[in-house]
């Protein structure tokens, strides 16, 4: 293969013209089995290092260079641990090589800003390694099956790269910060043969952007994940060899790649300036990583040996996304209360059985799904499993007294903060409820957190003594609340004011719109949420109690209801349209009615806004801060469901038949070999043309409808594709206008003639 000094040079990516600055360099030649064989020995002679056979092998496979990896895990005069990188963090000591590692040994590993996101292809188990009661520098992923792993790796990818991507920078310098990586078992529940990787913590974003340089410009983000997916494990039918491990099948499925791209990388650069393929491909070939391979544990730290390990690298990446480039803040919640749960539980010192503990952590970071709850929790009376009643043991079981202090301390020790009050905590809790949900109400996600973060259900009876009373009809529980019963009385607070801030009935400082019209959110007054849900559970305010009550029998975790307009106004559709049953509505109460449903002079149900909801939490007070005339409409804002385009039923059942998966059979006409006259040929191209805009009507529907079901993290339709049917459409609507106005001319000029007349022509 020729050698190239390093060189610049200009390459067109796409509509870019990208300047990259060190083109030229070889592609590394793989180890040997005998070198890999000396990272092995090394590895495991190092006493600050602790690791499986199988994952030196690893670290040895992936590294480009194998003989600099063992040489920095030999012991030197003054450290017997080499010279390994040493990071302390709290609670633990990090041992780490540096090196640079093949992109396709690594893969995508889970990050903590993906537990705020409802995803598609559910996260595997993570456990801990141990050793002899020592730690291990390895987490297990436990997945369901090799489809399981297939999926999340292509979800995590397509949804990385849908988010955010740094394309050009990788391809006119490739990645230049180190990725954070460290070995990984991935195992199988239906006991398909384990094997090791290394996982990457941090960089995601560097190492999936990284696949798209190498997949092309052109290539989409499902294209990426594709080419990624298919490189890492080969093709989804490819049958295993007999005999073979499953790991050094891998193995060399991944080689047999790095191969085929070495043919093309020397074939791109025989001509005098290199081909953009071989730029692509050697920019992306490696990549800097930190792979973390020790770990020792700090005298005194609470976490068990097989919790150290993740612990420490969550607090590594925590660093990272909180000083430097921060997450979300749902993402670091969900980072700071999933920890401190971890951390309490180990501490041994609760007076909640450790079972009930693990449980609620279950269900907290989604390991446990809603319908296990009858099973988590047994008894007489098991709870529905549905994701209303984890809401409602998630919330009781972390704001237990004995409890509620200790996940403060241990989230201040975290944060680094010194204070937190009831709102800080709840601002915790707001990700950690709306799991089930959040990506079927993803257009209210964003005011269902300001909710949280104002005291969501945090009432002082909520985080007192009391216990959930499972039932399937919250109506039940409406009498002996108003007897007096806490238990009710919590129940109903916690699982109908969770169902009001999900559904956007019960917004943050709920007098931002203080006086307006209800169907605009109006409020009669400003107050806190978790004070309005505090007036609602109280035994002597009937109508709040039947609220709290019907809310949350009507609460559906997959839909949004026609209360919050929002979800309508964007995709123009009625609940029927949209679900395929009747619409999904929350109706206000009227004690006065036998079914306490509230219903207009027309004897027509009137549906429930903030203004109902807040006005009942404290009737007085609001009728003293009510003007004449103030939140009087009673309307509902429904918008109409968008009519089919004007046309013939051939057209509309064409565009139908598309949508249920074909596509139209646009014929090929061509005018250069069709005789007919122009007339004729015209109405073949305005039926193509009328087809082709109901099916796009279609398929914009049911993008629509698949929304709720794709992960919040990744847009049903990436912003490039967006931008680009953007441009399209408005070319196609310039020419639509400028065709319309010629024919709406050429009819002015008509009207010139008598209408008895025929209009003089070419014919006449």
């Amino acid at each position: 293969m020729s050698t190239y000094t390093r060189q610049s040079l200009t390459v067109t990516w796409g509509s870019e013209q990208v300047l990259v600055s060190n083109v030229g360099q070889d592609l590394p030649i793989p180890p040997t089995d005998d070198v890999v064989d000396r990272v092995v020995e090394a590895g495991r002679a190092n006493p600050a290092t602790l690791l499986t056979e199988d994952a030196w092998r690893a670290v040895g496979r992936a590294a480009m260079d194998a003989e600099g990896v063992a040489v920095q895990l030999h012991p030197t005069r003054h450290d017997p641990g080499g010279v390994l990188m040493v990071e302390n963090v709290e609670g633990a000591t990090l041992r780490s090589l540096v090196t640079r590692v093949y992109l396709s040994e690594l893969f995508p590993g889970i990050q903590p800003r993906t537990g705020m996101e409802a995803s598609e292809i559910p996260d595997p188990q993570i456990q801990g390694v141990t050793d002899d009661g020592r730690p291990c520098a390895t987490v297990g992923y436990r997945f369901k099956n090799f489809t399981h792993l297939r999926d999340h790796v292509w979800q995590t990818i397509h949804g990385t790269l849908s988010l955010n991507n740094y394309v050009t920078s990788i391809l006119a310098r490739t990645i230049t910060r180190n990725l954070i990586v460290h070995p990984v078992e991935i195992s199988f529940e239906d006991g398909t043969e384990s094997f090791h990787v290394l996982g990457v913590r941090d960089g995601i974003t560097r190492l999936t952007s990284a696949w798209a340089v190498l997949a092309g410009p052109r290539a989409e983000s499902t294209q990426v994940a594709d080419l990624a997916v298919n490189s890492l494990f080969g093709e989804a039918d490819a049958a295993l060899p007999p005999g073979v491990p499953l790991g050094r099948h891998l193995a060399t499925v991944r080689e047999s790649f790095r191969q085929s791209l070495r043919k093309e990388y020397e074939q791109a650069m025989e001509a005098a300036e290199p081909a953009r393929r071989g730029v692509e491909i050697g920019q992306t070939f490696i990549a800097p990583a930190q792979i973390t391979v020790g770990i020792e544990g700090h005298t005194g730290h609470l976490l068990a040996a097989e919790d150290l390990f993740d612990d420490a690298i969550r607090s590594v990446l925590a660093s990272v996304h909180v000083e430097f480039k921060p997450w979300t803040d749902a993402a670091q919640n969900v980072e700071v209360m999933t920890r401190a749960l971890k951390r309490v539980i180990q501490q041994g010192e609760s007076l909640i059985p450790q079972d009930d503990l693990q449980a609620v952590y279950g269900l907290s970071v989604g390991r446990s799904a809603s319908a296990d709850l009858p099973e988590l929790f047994p008894g007489t009376n098991p709870p529905p499993g549905t994701p209303l009643w984890r809401s409602v043991y998630v919330v009781h079981a972390l704001t237990r007294p004995e409890l509620l202090e200790r996940l403060k301390d241990q989230a201040k020790a975290i944060k680094g903060g010194k204070r937190m009050g009831l709102k800080g905590f709840a601002e915790l809790l707001g990700p950690i409820v709306d799991l089930p949900w959040r990506s079927h109400k993803k257009l209210v996600t964003k005011q269902a957190r300001n909710a949280w973060n104002n005291g969501g259900v945090l009432t002082p009876d909520v985080v007192n003594e009391w216990d959930p009373v499972p039932t399937d009809d919250f109506t039940t529980l409406v009498e002996p609340a108003m007897a007096g019963d806490i238990d009710a009385l919590c129940t109903l607070a916690v699982a109908g004011g969770t169902a009001l801030i999900a559904d956007k009935l019960l917004t943050r400082n709920v007098g931002s719109a203080l006086l307006a019209d209800k169907e605009k959110g109006g409020v009669p007054f400003r107050a806190d949420v978790s004070q309005i849900i505090e007036g609602l559970a109280q035994p002597e305010n009937e109508l709040g109690l039947w609220i709290l009550a019907r809310v949350a029998n009507a609460f559906r975790p997959n839909a949004l209801p026609e209360n919050a307009v929002t979800m309508r106004a964007l995709t123009r559709k009625t609940g029927s349209e949209e679900e395929g049953g009747n619409p999904y509505i929350h109706f206000n109460v009227d004690l006065a009615e036998k079914d306490r449903t509230a219903r207009d002079a027309d004897g027509v149900p009137q549906p429930l806004y903030q203004w109902d909801v807040v006005y009942a939490a404290y009737p007085e007070r609001a009728r003293k801060n009510t003007l004449p005339g103030a939140g009087l409409t009673d309307s509902a804002l429904v918008p109409e469901p968008r009519t089919e385009a004007p046309g013939d039923a051939a057209a509309g059942q064409s565009g139908q038949d598309s949508a249920d998966g074909d596509q139209p059979e646009a014929p090929l006409f061509s005018d250069a070999v069709d005789t007919r006259p122009a007339s004729q040929r015209a109405a073949d191209h305005r039926a193509v043309l009328r087809q082709s805009v109901t099916a796009a009507l279609d398929a914009m529907d049911r993008l629509q409808q698949l929304e709720p079901e794709v992960a919040g993290h990744t847009p049903i339709v990436p912003l490039n594709v967006l931008d680009e049917l953007h441009v399209q459409l408005i070319s196609l609507q310039t020419d639509i206008e400028n065709l319309r106005r010629r024919i709406t001319q050429g009819e002015e000029a008509d009207g010139e003639y008598d209408g008895d007349e025929e209009p003089r022509g070419a014919f006449a």
